[in-house]
This record gives structure tokens, C-alpha cells and sequence, in this order.
């Protein structure tokens, strides 16, 4: 299945909040369905909406080791995260080449509406709870990079550029 290009940073886009969804309808699921594509494309664990340019409160995650699992969510929200840490290598194909190890809570408990429009509250550990929180970021207008100190952002920025610009 064919997916929306991932916009690259700085578009303002990836800067923006995303607009809550009101219903799960068939629009809903489609979008779901081109983000899962876009996601396995990559490949990445994770995906929202903002960063195929969708400006909608949208994210699908898929940390399981056989794929095809994708937990897909709209409205995500965080409701509990454990003071336990997890270290791990974050990236998004918005800003490639560069990456960024970091610290997140290594559990976290989630409300969103699921494919059939219900609200569920479901518990992510691992893997699977750093990409929701990835993601959760990014449907706030946050990027992995403004969870970094300056110095390190800048550092970061300057590497992507050179790998921009070739």
C-alpha cells in the first residue's frame, strides 16, 4: 500500500499540535491503515499521524517481534508511567540519519480510542511504551530532539543538515 511522504523537519507541521478526532469512522481507518503501511516502510515501531502530514490526534505502534500487531489508537493520552526507566535509541524518519539515545518511563498506562471507536486504557511496557510516548509526543508537537539538551540538539541538527545537503 502506497503511504503520504513523511515531512521533513522543520516543517511546522511536526511543531504543531494535532487536532483531537471526534469519531472512528472509515476515514479514521484508512488513515490507520496508509500510517501501518508507512510505519513498516520504514521499518519503525511506531507512527503519528502529523509525520505523514495528517494533522489528527492518530498513532499506530507495532514493537511486537512477528509485526502485523499494531495497536492502533486515536486520542492517545497518558494516563500512569512507572518511575522505572528505559534507556533506548530513538529516531523518526522525519529528521534521517541522526538518532538519539535517552531515557523514558519504561511502563506506561494509555486511554485511547480504539478501531471500533472504544475507549480503552491498556498498559505498555518496553519497546511498546516508548514508541506510544514517541508518539504521544509528536501528536503534542514534540520531537525526540526537544527531550535533549540544547548542546546535544544542536549537534544533532548540524549532522542532519550535512546529510541533507549531502
Amino acid at each position: 500500500m502506497a503511504h503520504r511522504p513523511f515531512i521533513p523537519w522543520p516543517d511546522k507541521r511536526l511543531q504543531t499540535p494535532a487536532a483531537p478526532v471526534a469519531v472512528v469512522d472509515e476515514v479514521v481507518r484508512a488513515i490507520w491503515d496508509e500510517m501501518i503501511a508507512a510505519m513498516e516502510a520504514m521499518p519503525g515501531v511506531g507512527l503519528a499521524a502529523p509525520q505523514i502530514g495528517v494533522m489528527a490526534r492518530l498513532a499506530v505502534v507495532d514493537a511486537s517481534e512477528s509485526r502485523g500487531q499494531a495497536v492502533r489508537m486515536a486520542n492517545p493520552e497518558l494516563v500512569a508511567a512507572s518511575e522505572e526507566m528505559r534507556s533506548h535509541e530513538e529516531a523518526s524518519p522525519n529528521l534521517p540519519g541522526i538518532s538519539a539515545k535517552f531515557e523514558r518511563p519504561a511502563r506506561v498506562v494509555v486511554r485511547y480510542l480504539d478501531g471500533a471507536g472504544a475507549e480503552v486504557e491498556r498498559e505498555f511496557s518496553g519497546l511498546w511504551a516508548t514508541s506510544v510516548q514517541h508518539q504521544i509526543d509528536h501528536l503534542n508537537g514534540k520531537i525526540y530532539l526537544d527531550r535533549l539538551s540544547r548542546t546535544r540538539r544542536q549537534m544533532l541538527l548540524k549532522r542532519y543538515e550535512k546529510l541533507r545537503r549531502g
